[in-house]
């Protein structure tokens, strides 16, 4: 196997590796998958009883006792795409792939590219600009060829 594909989005990571033989057809078969936990699920509900959640005074008048936490979901996203570039990199890396291929959504795609390492970056051959953790894994090839 000299190449892989990454599909990702912030709540799946799955790397299939593309085994090409000029006798046989094109094989791909699941490598690695895992599915993030802190994507899934409201995010109020990962915030029980934290400070500002219930009004001050009882909770007359709505006021909050604190302030707000504006930017925990900004940050919590920002560890996902981090996670993604590790975990690629320490992929790539181990299994001393000579090309790989990315598929993400357009809103992170550069984000997790940004995060890579620049020897991990120039072995990128594909990067398609959509979320294919739901695709098949017989249809993927369609659409890095």
């Amino acid at each position: 196997m000299d190449e892989i594909i990454v599909v990702a989005d912030l709540g799946h990571f799955k790397v299939y590796g593309i085994s090409r033989n000029p006798l046989e057809s094109t094989r791909i078969e699941l490598l690695k998958s895992y599915d993030a936990v802190a994507a899934h699920g409201k995010f109020g509900d990962k915030m029980s009883d934290a400070a500002g959640r219930f009004g001050a005074n009882g909770g007359k008048n709505g006021m909050k006792g604190y302030g707000e936490p504006h930017s925990i979901e900004e940050e919590n996203k920002r560890r996902l795409i981090k996670q993604i570039a590790e975990n690629i990199g320490g992929i790539i890396k181990e299994g001393k792939f000579k090309k790989w291929h990315l598929a993400a959504s357009g809103n992170i795609n550069n984000q997790i590219i940004g995060n890579l390492d620049p020897a991990i970056k120039s072995g990128l051959d594909k990067n398609v600009l959509s979320d294919l953790t739901k695709v098949h894994k017989a249809d993927l090839l369609g659409y890095f060829e």
